[in-house]
């Protein structure tokens, strides 16, 4: 996992050589940000990201909760947050605050124990989350906000296996909380997902929390189809309606609870 991060932070900083400076005030084409407002998001999204590693008082996230006190705090808030910050600071100095924390960050990563890895948990928006959930979360939003300024800057899109996988594994593992944030609850139910090419692999998922599904155990629902529009649904850059009437993504068994997952699944973004 580690390898995957240094490989895919190399890769975001290649995307931004590759943009010309024109382009950072585009749009990106995934919602009203422009393509420096998605490195305003990551530059303090790592910020706290390091901080929390290293066990530190994440300094703007505190500032974003504290005055959200008597709400619900979300990721997307704070994203909102730390954009309107930084809207007039120059991109360069925002570009140079995303590529600190990011080094800083996979540095403090390399320190974490095999122990940490399986066991230790960290502060994040919307509570706590394993810290190696915190690190695959980083790839998967590097490649996702990558592909955005891709976009903003008419470059082809980086369709590498790992990074995409990053975004799908930690998708379809995250389920029952994305499941939870639109208030469905599926016990005892599970889906399989079957995905070829790059990003691909096969995962058979408990749709609740903490459950397994049982060996031998016939899935209810499957999902299949080829990891790159997998990830854009799981990114959520494209409603998997589309995908499903084209056929790009195909669902058997129970379709409605299929339809239902692909409708709320979402990496931690």
């Amino acid at each position: 996992m580690l390898g995957v991060a240094r490989h895919e932070r190399e890769g975001m900083g290649r995307t931004i050589q590759s943009t010309e400076p024109a382009a950072w005030d585009r749009s990106t084409g995934s919602g009203t940000w422009r393509c420096r407002d998605v490195m305003a998001h990551l530059a303090s999204t790592e910020v706290a990201a390091a901080a929390v590693l290293a066990g530190e008082a994440p300094t703007e996230l505190e500032e974003y909760l504290k005055s959200e006190e008597g709400s619900d705090p979300t990721l997307d808030g704070f994203s909102q947050f730390a954009v309107e910050r930084r809207a007039q600071v120059p991109v360069r100095q925002v570009i140079t605050e995303w590529g600190g924390a990011a080094d800083l960050f996979l540095a403090r990563a390399s320190l974490v124990t095999p122990g940490d890895w399986d066991n230790r948990r960290v502060p994040w928006v919307a509570g706590e989350i394993p810290l190696r959930y915190l690190i695959q979360s980083r790839i998967a939003e590097w490649w996702s906000h990558g592909e955005d300024i891709r976009a903003g800057a008419e470059l082809e899109p980086r369709r590498e296996h790992w990074p995409m996988y990053a975004v799908n594994d930690l998708a379809i593992r995250a389920l029952p909380w994305a499941l939870g944030l639109a208030g469905l609850s599926f016990p005892g139910r599970s889906v399989l997902f079957e995905l070829e090419s790059s990003g691909g692999g096969t995962w058979h998922r408990g749709l609740a929390p903490r459950e397994v599904p049982s060996e031998g155990k016939r899935p209810d629902a499957s999902v299949a189809g080829r990891g790159y529009p997998f990830a854009l649904v799981a990114s959520r850059r494209v409603p998997a309606e589309a995908y499903l009437a084209d056929g790009t993504l195909v669902v058997a068994g129970d379709g409605d609870l299929a339809r239902a997952v692909l409708q709320h699944i979402r990496s931690f973004e």
